[in-house]
């Protein structure tokens, strides 16, 4: 029950990390409910979304010491893939963009909640949680966690659906009531696996979550 290898010890796991998760993104939606932001509900969230990120680290660098990694190549050690990637990701959320733009492509929960409050402090608080804070804790749940857990076997079959599971979960914990946005995450989830099989690291795909939330939000 202790180690990665007991099948019932993971699924208790992770439905304790997936509470926390649930739980930092009840606080977001208490703290957005509310325009102007109140003190006292950015504190709370603070506090909560510390708890499960150090709880979330602590607990994936603890488990990685279960595991044997065939090769662990630096999340920068191919910066031609880095940048590739980072190319990709602008070039297909300002495409979104210009869609949402022009009626073609919903847009995504928290940007109707911005466009309705319209103040600087909604946008730098989705900047840090909708850009920063989420997409950490959903790479850790999506990917890290995901794959030290299930699909752990060395191959083709088992990683192409390690990526589509994972693509899947990634959308659904970013809660989109549009089924277009709910695709168009869904493949990004996928994108930010295969990054994380390529590296054998979860900084890749952190940094490419958080890259492209930011960029979601910036182009409101």
């Amino acid at each position: 029950m202790n180690t990665p290898e007991s099948r019932e010890g993971n699924v208790i796991r992770y439905a304790v990390y997936l509470i926390g998760y649930v739980m930092v993104f009840a606080v977001v939606k208490l703290v957005t409910r509310k325009s102007p932001l109140h003190v006292w509900d950015l504190i709370l969230f603070g506090v909560v979304a510390a708890m499960i990120l150090l709880f979330y680290v602590y607990r994936y660098n603890r488990e990685n010491r279960f595991f044997a990694r065939d090769f662990k190549l630096p999340w920068l050690g191919n910066f031609s893939a880095v940048v590739l990637l980072t190319l990709v990701l602008t070039a297909t959320r300002i495409s979104i963009s210009y869609l949402q733009a022009y009626g073609k492509i919903p847009l995504y929960d928290f940007q109707t909640i911005y466009l309705n409050s319209q103040s600087t402090g909604m946008f730098w608080f989705l900047i840090v949680v909708q850009g920063i804070i989420l997409p950490i804790l959903q790479e850790f749940l999506a990917t890290g966690f995901l794959f030290n857990y299930a699909f752990r076997r060395d191959s083709v079959q088992v990683a192409v659906v390690g990526i589509i599971v994972s693509g899947l979960i990634f959308s659904v914990l970013n809660y989109q009531s549009s089924l277009i946005n709910f695709i168009i995450e869904a493949i990004y989830g996928m994108l930010f696996a295969g990054s994380y099989l390529y590296s054998q690291t979860i900084y890749m795909p952190i940094y490419l979550a958080i890259l492209s939330s930011v960029l979601t939000v910036i182009m409101v």
